[in-house]
């Protein structure tokens, strides 16, 4: 028996939240529906957006492009349903209406519940936001039904079971993330497989901050000689897992879709020697004067205020790696709340005394707060 999904052609997609943009900040339409016309071309037919991507141009730029120019069966298309355009049950229905006016289309093949966390979970019950979707599912108007997820994986163990009709989910993975504790891409992807959800990748290149490398870590690649970018590595590495569906990539030009689009038609798991090569790097990465917290834990037991402390300081030493906005999102909506900010701590000190690493815990908050509460 196929799977759902089997009319995918591949399992390498078009995620447009970043797309070609001309100097007045419009979509460069021109070179989208080159973009788009490339893809299909190479066998390809599979694209995501949002509402809210590339400031509400995305799902126009889509109709323009692809919907208006393309049979309905010669494309897949996922749209999402974001917090940031409803309060209420009863704003749902007309705002998943324009969602397919703005795409050109009768229908969405996959409607996610867009970037659930523990916060925005709870509003989508409280606004029935998932069976509401499920009605969408049940009148035609959407084939499958899926989350995109951004937090802990206690949290998406929660929601696989309050709602097993999930279908698919969409998390971040990607070789840096893999065993980082602040996003928990291995525990995530681990919670999927339990409920036997199909996987859609998203930032498998971590926003393009696994493009341009440490010289040490360059020097890693380019010793295998094969001549493939640093990017293949990566989005292989995201593709090579069972149980994958889908790995998103935003491209912005033709460059990105020609490198990504000449491993992924015909996709090969990274080799023995790629692999240990992206552990390399990892390591790399892990050693770039990092706080050396193992994210045992004891400190949180002791700590008044509550502070995800560990989270904290993996979030740092993430923006040290990286640098992108990713690291920010985390800080802000997933690891702290109103009185557990980094700034909050009271500096009493029961944390230190517990820390097995021994670590000056008060000043690295200190580090994290100048970083992140500004």
């Amino acid at each position: 028996m196929g799977k759902f999904y089997d009319n995918i052609d591949k399992k390498f997609g078009f995620g447009c939240m970043r797309l070609p943009l001309l100097e007045s900040g419009e979509v460069d339409t021109a070179l989208f529906s080159t973009m788009v016309d490339y893809f299909l071309d190479n066998g390809f037919n599979y694209f995501d957006t949002a509402h809210g991507y590339v400031g509400g141009k995305s799902e126009p730029a889509l109709r323009e492009c692809l919907t208006s120019c393309y049979p309905r069966d010669k494309y897949i298309l996922t749209d999402k349903l974001s917090t940031h355009h409803f309060n209420s049950e009863e704003e749902i229905r007309p705002l998943f209406e324009s969602e397919l006016k703005a795409c050109g289309v009768d229908y969405f093949d996959f409607y996610l519940m867009h970037a659930q966390d523990a916060n925005i979970f709870a509003k989508f019950k409280k606004c029935r936001a998932y069976e509401t979707a499920l009605q969408f599912k049940a009148e035609g108007k959407i084939k499958h039904f899926g989350i995109s997820f951004h937090d802990r994986a206690a949290v998406l163990e929660q929601i696989l079971t309050e709602y097993p009709q999930i279908e698919v989910v969409q998390i971040q993975l990607n070789y840096a993330d893999y065993d980082d504790p602040s996003v928990e891409s291995r525990k995530c992807y681990e919670v999927c497989e339990k409920h036997g959800k199909p996987v859609i990748v998203m930032e498998p290149v971590k926003g393009g901050s696994l493009v341009t490398l440490p010289e040490e870590a360059q020097k890693v690649y380019d010793a295998l000689g094969n001549g493939m970018s640093n990017a293949s590595y990566a989005i292989r590495f995201a593709a090579g897992f069972d149980n994958i569906m889908m790995v998103l990539s935003g491209m912005g030009n033709m460059e990105m879709m020609e490198d990504n689009v000449s491993y992924m038609k015909d996709f090969q798991p990274l080799s023995a020697e790629e692999r240990s090569a992206v552990d390399k790097v990892t390591e790399i990465f892990r050693s770039q004067n990092l706080i050396p917290c193992t994210a045992c834990r004891y400190c949180m037991e002791e700590c008044p205020k509550g502070i995800h402390i560990p989270d904290l300081f993996a979030l740092l030493n993430a923006k040290k790696c990286f640098g992108n906005w990713n690291t920010d999102y985390y800080y802000n909506n997933i690891h702290t709340a109103v009185g557990t900010k980094a700034k909050d701590c009271s500096k009493c000190g029961k944390c230190e005394k517990i820390c097995p690493q021994h670590l000056e815990i008060r000043k690295l908050l200190e580090d994290v707060s100048t970083e992140f509460d500004k």
